[in-house]
């Protein structure tokens, strides 16, 4: 998502020739203050990045917004930076329950600064505001000295912590409904990428630009860009007569976390004249039943793999039972049976998910792992009933999704292969 608004920026720095403007100062500053800071001259927003999946759902109170959403870190930051700043959460789900009570306070309180107006809480608000006071006494690890810290019972707020509250949140914002992770490495150069190839007027896969430009701020976030003066030593960093190092010195210090639009530019110029260089690996897909069934669920790689590997050992287990126990095969049904109908429930459990495939996954161990002992046959382990229902996935007794013509998809996926190679 930093690289998606390091691309923003660029894409608005660009004239209707495509040329760069030269005088523009803005910047992406990554894993510094937050997950990053967008910064346009003087005007910094800090960013907070969450991401949620299926089986987690939207933040639902003001508490797991200020801890899980990072909001009270927000806080945090911004009045430590003098109260200078915007801030922004960005996440895949959204707000619900009282955390929308919260949403409309913050909206109305950022329509009356962007009006110029006082800002004020109407009755409405006041009790969602009071309660993201008392979350960020719980949860800010840099709160305000004014501040009373949590207790219990909680104090009241008082009108100057109030205050303080009020202006922060007219300087927030929650972007929701951000792609997935699993999603996005289908759909992040179209989404991303393709503005910039369409204002440059290139018929290019958006791909090649977008892995270029990812790859950039995927090493500033973990802090590998330039660093001028390498691994030699500080001396005399702090001589006597020295002051404190002002702001283009810190900035400069900060150079290996920081993408500026020119890294941006120099990324997709290169991506353009070698887009070859940059296009991605093509990934190989397993043709299994199971494989190709839990990939049309997004299922993730390490998981297909993990259930390929668990439905050999459920095979393996019968072969050996059946091999010297003649009541082997009756157990053996017996268990399926079972595990069938563990599997419904998870469907049902999982119905309106969309894709199912990882909630379903997640849903079957843990009704597994709820299993009463005496559903669990000799010599075997939840592991081993995980691999069940992967086994009579194989036998296409058990979907992660919708089902479809396996045998169709499977020779699909050879023919494209074949292809690629």
């Amino acid at each position: 998502m930093a690289a998606a608004e390091g691309l923003r920026l660029y894409l608005d720095a660009l004239d209707d020739a495509g040329r760069l403007h030269q005088d523009l100062d803005s910047r992406i500053v990554c894993e510094y203050h937050e997950d990053w800071a967008a910064v346009d001259g003087d005007s910094v927003e800090l960013v907070s990045a969450k991401h949620r999946d299926v089986t987690t759902g939207p933040f639902t109170t003001i508490n797991s917004l200020a801890q899980a959403g990072g909001v009270a870190h927000l806080f945090g930051r911004w009045h430590a930076l003098a109260e200078t700043p915007s801030c922004r959460m960005v996440t895949t789900f959204g707000l619900s329950s009282e955390a929308q009570k919260l949403e409309k306070a913050w909206e109305k309180l950022r329509d009356l600064r962007l009006a110029g107006q006082t800002l004020t809480v109407s009755e409405e608000h006041r009790e969602s505001v009071n309660d993201l006071c008392q979350a960020l006494r719980s949860y800010c690890k840099e709160l305000p000295p004014t501040w009373a810290p949590a207790a219990k019972p909680m104090p009241s707020p008082t009108d100057t912590e109030i205050e303080q509250v009020i202006r922060f949140m007219a300087v927030l914002d929650v972007e929701a409904a951000k792609p997935l992770r699993d999603h996005l490495a289908y759909a992040a150069a179209n989404m991303y990428a393709r503005p910039v190839c369409d204002h440059l007027g290139l018929s290019i896969d958006p791909e090649s630009i977008w892995a270029a430009v990812h790859d950039l701020f995927y090493a500033r976030m973990r802090k590998a860009g330039p660093v001028p003066t390498g691994k030699l030593p500080a001396v005399l960093a702090y001589r006597v007569g020295s002051v404190s190092p002002d702001t283009a010195q810190l900035e400069r210090s900060l150079v290996n976390r920081i993408v500026t639009l020119q890294d941006i530019h120099v990324a997709v110029r290169t991506a353009i004249s070698q887009p070859r260089g940059y296009r991605p690996l093509p990934r190989l897909q397993r043709t299994t039943k199971l494989a190709v069934k839990m990939s049309a669920g997004h299922c993730p790689d390490n998981s297909i793999e993990r259930a390929e590997h668990l439905a050999q050992e459920y095979r393996d287990f019968w072969r050996e039972e059946r091999s010297g126990n003649p009541a082997a095969r009756v157990a053996q049904a017996s268990l399926d049976r079972y595990l069938l109908r563990i599997s419904d429930e998870a469907t049902q459990n999982t119905f309106t998910v969309s894709p199912r495939g990882l909630a379903f996954w997640q849903e079957v161990q843990r009704l597994l792992t709820a299993s009463p002992p005496d559903n669990v046959p000799g010599g075997m382990d939840r592991e081993l009933l995980l691999g069940g229902i992967c086994e009579l996935t194989s036998q296409c007794k058990v979907w992660f999704s919708d089902g479809f013509d396996v045998d169709q998809a499977i020779e699909t996926i050879q023919q494209g292969q074949g292809q690629t190679s």
